[in-house]
């Protein structure tokens, strides 16, 4: 790999960094959220859609993650 495609991929790791940032940030708001409904709706559909959200959002970090460690393996390569 040449040195302009491994500085393009520093970038798209830095952008997936700044992104993974504002959305574990946003899973915290929407945990938060969750976390501070009132007893008598935590078996309600609201409190169990932002429960799967809170997931959702959970497996977005980690393939953000994923996807950070992978471009860094074929940087290296």
């Amino acid at each position: 790999m040449n040195k302009e495609r491994r500085k393009s991929l520093r970038e798209i790791q830095s952008k997936l960094e700044s992104l993974g940032q504002d959305l574990e940030a946003l899973k915290d708001e929407e945990e938060e959220y969750r976390d501070n409904m009132p007893e008598n709706l935590q078996e309600s559909d609201r409190y169990q859609r932002a429960d799967e959200v809170c997931d959702l959002l959970q497996e977005a970090l980690e393939s953000m993650d994923n996807a950070y460690q992978q471009i860094e393996e074929a940087v290296e390569c």
